[in-house]
């Protein structure tokens, strides 16, 4: 996928229904005013770290407490700053980035990371309003979880390991075109290592359609198919939280 289409992503997801007072029962802790607060904040530090070209890490820092009656408009200012920032970004500066990427440059990086944030969370805010989700596209819950997998869980912090070394296979089903998706992941006592393709015998594999096993591997629905060893199944449910 491209940069572009990672904008139009982000600008068509940036949407987040319901009362504010709304459990979020994918993320049973929060409210919707929380799943806001935390969404906006995210788009101005994301902002940040492309206009004021960060090279290192900077905190998250906690989300204001708006009133509920501005907590929409203040997030609508949030998403239209990111947005903007994103499109104006030139190319050719260096800034920091959160987790290993193919392409490590922030116009690709950063609209890539926040389409996916935003998918994940519109997610989050359709669940609290109840009904039918809005659908994912095949191509960009394959991209979504290719990041994930290659991306969130290569870093040092990840919590997805093993003291006994396994292999796990990840296999999107019809993923976009017709075409299946398949990664390999190798757990061992160090963050996991995981490459695009069947490589060798896995021990477990989970499978199904693209969109389903997207929000799955997030930890928003359950697997839609495990084989082999269920343990593996349930070594993810425990530590890959990211």
């Amino acid at each position: 996928m491209e940069t572009a289409d990672f904008l139009e992503i982000l600008d068509g997801e940036g949407q987040l229904p319901a009362g504010a007072d709304a459990v979020v029962p994918t993320c049973p802790e929060w409210r919707v005013r929380d799943l806001v607060g935390h969404t906006g904040t995210v788009r101005r530090w994301a902002a940040a770290f492309v206009a004021d070209a960060h090279t290192a890490h900077r905190p998250l820092g906690d989300p204001p407490e708006p009133a509920d009656a501005e907590l929409v408009p203040w997030y609508r200012d949030s998403h239209r700053l990111l947005l903007d920032t994103l499109a104006a970004a030139p190319a050719d500066e260096a800034r920091w980035i959160s987790h290993p990427a193919p392409n490590p440059s922030p116009p690709a990086f950063w609209p890539r990371r926040q389409a996916h944030e935003t998918t994940v969370h519109r997610y989050d805010a359709e669940a609290a309003r109840g009904g039918t989700p809005s659908p994912i596209a095949p191509n960009l819950a394959v991209d979504g979880l290719d990041e994930l997998l290659r991306g969130f869980h290569a870093r040092s912090r990840s919590r997805l390991r093993s003291a006994e070394p396994h292999v796990l296979r990840v296999h999107a089903v019809g993923a976009g075109a017709g075409a299946d998706a398949v990664w390999t992941v190798r757990l061992t006592a160090e963050p996991p290592v995981t490459v695009r393709g069947e490589e060798g015998p896995a021990e477990a594999e989970l499978s199904g359609p693209a969109d389903q096993l997207y929000l799955a591997l997030w930890n928003r629905t359950a697997v839609p198919r495990v084989t082999g060893d269920p343990s593996l199944a349930a070594l993810w449910r425990e530590r890959s939280g990211t």
